[in-house]
């Protein structure tokens, strides 16, 4: 079921005919797997918790370096020097991006 911060958060994709209020309680409870958190699977993982993608799944045993930050939102100069993978970095901002979501990150 839908909370008000929920109807409130999605209320422009809520309006999309053919998705409305029952499509967005079908996000809100599903699982998406995203297998690499590198150019395509941070961006893609944004916009899944954008959508209000109920659960995550990253798996990524990679840790980003600097040439990746040009195309890798995700991940940042912290990320580097600090030593992190790829799916605990992107965890951590998707989890403050979207509080509402579980996100899961898996290194192997």
């Amino acid at each position: 079921m839908l909370t008000d911060r929920d109807r409130e958060r999605y209320s422009r994709q809520i309006l999309i005919d053919g998705l409305g209020e029952e499509g967005q309680e079908r996000l809100k409870s599903s699982t998406v797997g995203v297998f690499g958190c590198g150019g395509l699977g941070t961006i893609t993982s944004l916009y899944f918790a954008a959508a209000g993608v109920g659960r995550l799944v990253l798996v990524d045993s990679q840790k980003p370096d600097l040439s990746n930050l040009n195309r890798q939102v995700l991940h940042w100069e912290k990320d580097v020097t600090e030593g992190v993978s790829k799916a605990e970095s992107a965890k951590y901002k998707l989890s403050n991006f979207n509080r509402d979501i579980e996100v899961e990150a898996h290194t192997a």
